[in-house]
C-alpha cells in the first residue's frame, strides 16, 4: 500500500512519485532539493507564474469582506467578474454560468445544449480531452474515458485528418458524421487540441464546424479550458480561427491562474435567450465562490496589465526555434514539433522504459525540470511570464533530460 493517505490520480498508486511543492517564483517552483524550472503551468493553470502576491491579497482581502455565498446571490464581485469575461469574448456572448473548474464547466454546456436544443447526441474528437467528471468524460476521447466506460449515451467521437503528420486537404470529418447520425445537439471541440498532443487545426477548420452546426442545428461548444487566458497567444485560442463565434466557451484552469477554484461556461445570446422562459436546471452549491471569484478578478488584472497574451505571442518563435534545435540535436529520437503561443509539443519516439523517465522519472528530476508528458508527446506550457533567458534554459534542460532517458 502507499504510504500516503490520499490517492494520486490518473495512475496505479504503486507507481506515484510525488514531488513536494514548498512555494515557487515565477517560472520557478520550490522543493526540498531545490529549484525546478516549470515548463508546464503546474498542470496548465499558472499562467501568471509562481508566488503572485498580488492574487494571493486579492483572495485574502475577499475573504475578509465576503467568503461565502448563496449560489442566488449577488455581490459585486460576482457581477465585476462576469462583465469581464463577456468583455473578453467574442461579441454576442451575453450570460456566464459559473462552475467549480473545467470538468464541470464541460458538464454544464453539455446540459445547456441538451435544453436548448432537446437533443443528446454529441460529437467530439478521439484526440480530445475534456474532463474527469462522467459526462466530461464520456465527451472525451483518449483512454481517460475507455477506463470507464460505457460513460455518455448518444456521445460519437470522430477521428479527424492528422494535420501533424500529413498533409492532407481534409480539413474535418465532422460535417460528414454530423449528416449521417443525424440529432447533433453540439460539437465540443477544442480550438487547440492540448493535453493530447498540441494539435493545432489548419485555415478553415473552425469555419467548416460552424457551417455544419448552423445546417444541422446544433451548438458549437469551444472548450478552452486548457487553452483560454492568454496560452496561445491570444485571449482565447478560437481568436486565431476565421473570426468563427462558438454558442458557448467552457473556461477553468488559468481563469484564476491556479489560485483559487473556479470555472466558466459563457454563453451565447441566441443560447442564453432560450433559458430566459426556460427553466435551466443547473446549479452548484458553491457557484461563484467568492474567493474563486476573486483570484479570477486578480488574475485577470495580471493577463491585461502585464500583456501576458501578447508576451506569449512574443516568444513562440523562440519557443519554436528551441523545439527545432532540439529535433535537429536528437535526430530521429524527434519525429515532430510545433507550438502556438506558450503551448509546444515534441513528438518523441521513445520504448516504454525510455517514456518511464520522463518527466517524471530520474533523467526530469535529475535536471529539475517540469514538462507534462501526454500521448507520445511533451508538452511545454510554461508560465507566460516566463523570461527569454528561462525559456532558454529550459530547453537545455530538456535536451539533456531526453538524452539521459534515451542513453
Amino acid at each position: 500500500m502507499s504510504e500516503h493517505p490520499f490517492f494520486f490520480t490518473w495512475r496505479a498508486q504503486r507507481d506515484a512519485k510525488p514531488v513536494q511543492l514548498l512555494g515557487g517564483e515565477g517560472a520557478w517552483f520550490e522543493t526540498p532539493d531545490g529549484r525546478w524550472l516549470d515548463l508546464g503551468s503546474l498542470i496548465y493553470q499558472m499562467n501568471a507564474g509562481h508566488g503572485r502576491g498580488d492574487i494571493v491579497s486579492a483572495v485574502q482581502a475577499q475573504a475578509g469582506r465576503l467568503c461565502v455565498s448563496l449560489p442566488g446571490a449577488i455581490y459585486p464581485e460576482k457581477t465585476a467578474l462576469a462583465e469581464r469575461l463577456l468583455g473578453s469574448a467574442p461579441e454576442g456572448f451575453s450570460k456566464v454560468f459559473f462552475t467549480l473548474g473545467g470538468s464541470d464547466a464541460n458538464e454544464n454546456a453539455l446540459k445547456m445544449a441538451r435544453l436548448a436544443t432537446g437533443r443528446f447526441k454529441t460529437i467530439s474528437r478521439y484526440r480530445s480531452y475534456h474532463g474527469a467528471t462522467m459526462g466530461a468524460v464520456g465527451l472525451t476521447g483518449d483512454w481517460r474515458r475507455r477506463a470507464v466506460d460505457p460513460v455518455l449515451p448518444g456521445a460519437v467521437h470522430v477521428l479527424e485528418p492528422d494535420w501533424v503528420a500529413s498533409s492532407t486537404d481534409e480539413l474535418t470529418r465532422i460535417p460528414e458524421v454530423m449528416r449521417r447520425e443525424g440529432g447533433i445537439g453540439a460539437v465540443f471541440a477544442e480550438p487547440v487540441v492540448g493535453a493530447n498532443g498540441v494539435r493545432i487545426p489548419p485555415a478553415g477548420y473552425f469555419a467548416a464546424l460552424r457551417e455544419a452546426c448552423d445546417e444541422q442545428g446544433a451548438l458549437l461548444v469551444a472548450d478552452e479550458v486548457l487553452t483560454g487566458f492568454g496560452r496561445t497567444g491570444k485571449m482565447f485560442a478560437i481568436e486565431h480561427f476565421d473570426g468563427v463565434v462558438p454558442d458557448m466557451i467552457t473556461l477553468g484552469k488559468a481563469i484564476t491562474a491556479g489560485y483559487g477554484t473556479l470555472g466558466a461556461v459563457l454563453v451565447h445570446e441566441r443560447v442564453a435567450s432560450h433559458f430566459e422562459e426556460e427553466t435551466l436546471a443547473c446549479g452548484l452549491t458553491h457557484y461563484a465562490h467568492p474567493l474563486g471569484v476573486a483570484a479570477a478578478l486578480a488574475a485577470l488584472d495580471v493577463y491585461v496589465s502585464e500583456r501576458l497574451p501578447e508576451r506569449a505571442a512574443a516568444l513562440e518563435p523562440l519557443l519554436l526555434a528551441g523545439l527545432a534545435s532540439i529535433s535537429e540535436h536528437l535526430g530521429d529520437r524527434v519525429l515532430r514539433h510545433r507550438a502556438i503561443g506558450l503551448l509546444g509539443a515534441l513528438d518523441l519516439d521513445l520504448t516504454a522504459q525510455q517514456w518511464a523517465k520522463l518527466p517524471e522519472g530520474l533523467a526530469a528530476r535529475r535536471v529539475h525540470l517540469h514538462v507534462n508528458p501526454r500521448v507520445g508527446a511533451l508538452v511545454l506550457a510554461p508560465p507566460l511570464c516566463i523570461t527569454e533567458d528561462e525559456l532558454a534554459i529550459g530547453l537545455v534542460k530538456l535536451t539533456e533530460a531526453i538524452e539521459e532517458a534515451t542513453s
